[in-house]
């Protein structure tokens, strides 16, 4: 099955430019209750997936950091400890498995690798309960 099905599109996705702050991120994510979020550059191309676990050891390694500075830092001064590649529109929702045992959602991207939206980690394993109990 296509996963153009299951795609959640850009406009109803969360996502940051990389030129936004470190306390930009850090509201967005505890709006929407989200442990990590897509980075999309200004031309709409996917540049990776900040987590919490970044924030929180740029906090750590950044001497005078606190929440109330974090305005200052952009997230391009955050390094993304966890690299989430993306899968193209073309792919199929076998193919998206393996990645959501790893992560909570996977980025998808069109033939020119500009970001389209994301699939849930929820919307696979209902697609995998689905096929399981149709066999029965």
């Amino acid at each position: 099955m296509n996963i153009a099905f299951y795609l959640l599109p850009k406009e109803k996705t969360a996502y940051l430019t990389p030129q936004a702050t470190m306390r930009q991120a850090l509201e967005k994510m505890e709006f929407h209750r989200f442990t990590a979020i897509p980075i999309v550059n200004q031309q709409g191309k996917y540049e990776g997936t900040l987590t919490e676990g970044d924030l929180l050891w740029k906090l750590k390694n950044t001497p005078g950091l606190s929440f109330e500075n974090t305005h200052k830092i952009s997230l391009t001064d955050v390094p993304q400890r966890m690299k989430v590649e993306p899968i193209r529109i073309e792919a199929q929702i076998e193919d998206l498995i393996d990645l959501s045992m790893q992560q909570n959602f996977v980025p998808i991207v069109d033939d020119k690798d500009h970001f389209i939206g994301i699939i849930r980690r929820s919307d696979i394993i209902s697609y995998c309960k689905n096929k399981l109990f149709s066999l029965r």
